[in-house]
């Protein structure tokens, strides 16, 4: 799935969204610096794997959060975690880095991973990559969730206010 199919996808489903279309970005911090309105509502995505690399986590959760992989084993209930490498996010997600999207999980055809959610989201904005850092789009976490869902998509809530 493209950009271009996944807006469509989310106009077909009457998905309410807003798409801002801007230049490349590849980190939080250029993120920032485009001024974007609601950039507060801007998640970081993680692709993360366990130690046997039997299970992948999509993980989309509050820039407020740490990258704490030891706590979100925990949270999570997995094996010891690790970021996964360039090769997996795009062999199972077809992402490359710089590009990671919870909408990436619709790719992942074989079901190997796992979209999770900070629960911080629910019922509030959050402004994704629609599959490419070239725009952000922004929809209710839980409409988000729901989207997911119904494509199929292996997703859960996560709290993560603890590793804050």
């Amino acid at each position: 799935m493209n950009k271009k199919e996944l807006i469509s996808l989310l106009e077909k489903e009457k998905i309410a969204f807003t798409c801002i279309e801007h230049p490349p970005v590849f980190t939080m911090e250029e993120m920032r610096q485009l001024n974007l309105p609601h950039t507060e509502d801007v998640p970081v995505n993680l692709f993360l794997r366990d130690d046997k690399k039997r299970n992948y986590y999509l993980v989309t959760m509050d820039p407020a959060g740490q990258t704490s992989l030891k706590a979100m084993r925990h949270i999570l209930g997995s094996r010891p975690l690790s970021f996964a490498s360039e090769k997996d996010l795009y062999e199972i997600l077809g992402l490359e880095k710089g590009h990671v999207t919870p909408f990436g999980i619709l790719n992942d055809t074989e079901k190997r991973s796992e979209a999770v959610i900070d629960i911080r989201f629910q019922n509030r904005p959050a402004g994704i990559h629609p599959l490419e850092n070239t725009a952000t789009v922004f929809l209710d976490g839980s409409d988000l969730y729901r989207f997911l869902e119904k494509q199929g998509c292996r997703i859960r809530w996560a709290d993560f206010r603890q590793i804050l």
